[in-house]
């Protein structure tokens, strides 16, 4: 993620996605109410349940997006472009029939929409709640218009770009959900991870956390009991311990720290030669181009 030196990559510094995303325990907790979240669409979950291999490998399934979230949101131009196209060569190959008997197909623009809005919701709500300092309306509206380039890219349409936009959507697409068997089967396995009683611990907090950041109806459709005032504060302050003791261990981010350098080193003079600008100043092409 190192060159070419002065790539603000896709966004750039002084965008809401490099705030949102550099945030570890937003990112942590809202990255987890966004799996729940996005299995209450049976078409979605019946993809994940039939083609990934999560059961198997969890942690290199975590990993893959979150690399992927990583270099779109710091890496350099040629490499974000890189991974976006991987995903959609990938995205072609996962079709199949739910259980329900409807066919599906990760490549469909509706379904790209859902994956992308339970995401980027979650991710802003995980900020908000321990980002420290919370965004304004104008600048939540910011971050889901830099981030709805990337799901159009991918080949999703009609992507909501604002928090009016994406309440409206959430407000329309609940006929659509349900907790059908594949999705109970996530939240129970998500609940078993840990190899030891401290990882296990941990993810206990993170999924506390994590319950409590989704909506009250898809909390409640995933059965993820919210607890009374006083289990909700000491949920919270252990959630925030655990993020104290992640930031001592993991931070500075190198991948934060590689991006500021690469943003911040000026580039060789070539003559003719001249690097990408941030998304809105100069946005992706989209897909349907």
């Amino acid at each position: 993620m190192q060159q070419p030196a002065g790539d603000p990559g896709l966004f750039g510094p002084d965008s809401m996605v490099w705030r949102v995303h550099s945030n570890m325990l937003g990112m942590f907790t809202g990255g987890l109410a966004a799996l729940l979240l996005q299995t209450l669409h049976p078409l979605a979950v019946a993809g994940v349940d039939q083609h990934s291999v999560y059961r198997q490998d969890p942690v290199g399934r975590l990993n893959r997006t979150a690399g992927f979230i990583a270099v779109t949101s710091f890496g350099p131009s040629h490499e974000a472009r890189a991974a976006l196209a991987r995903v959609r060569r990938r995205h072609d190959r996962v079709r199949g029939t739910a259980p329900d008997g409807r066919p599906y197909a990760a490549g469909d623009p509706a379904l790209l929409t859902w994956v992308h809005v339970a995401e980027t919701s979650c991710f802003l709500t995980g900020y908000q709640a321990y980002g420290g300092h919370r965004l304004t309306a104008a600048q939540c509206d910011r971050y889901f218009r830099e981030t709805a380039v990337i799901a159009e890219h991918l080949g999703a349409t009609h992507v909501p770009a604002s928090m009016a936009d994406v309440r409206s959507y959430l407000a329309s697409v609940r006929s659509e959900l349900a907790p059908c068997d594949a999705a109970l089967a996530t939240v129970q396995f998500l609940r078993g991870l840990g190899k030891d009683p401290l990882e296990r611990a941990a993810l206990r907090i993170l999924m506390n956390a994590a319950g409590a950041l989704m909506p009250a109806w898809a909390a409640q459709q995933l059965d993820l009991r919210r607890p009374g005032p006083v289990l909700s504060l000491l949920h919270r302050a252990a959630t925030h311990a655990l993020g104290g003791a992640l930031r001592y261990a993991c931070e500075p981010s190198p991948i934060l720290e590689t991006a500021r350098t690469r943003v911040n080193t000026p580039p060789a003079h070539v003559d003719g030669l001249q690097l990408p600008r941030p998304l809105g100043q100069e946005p992706l092409p989209s897909a349907r181009t």
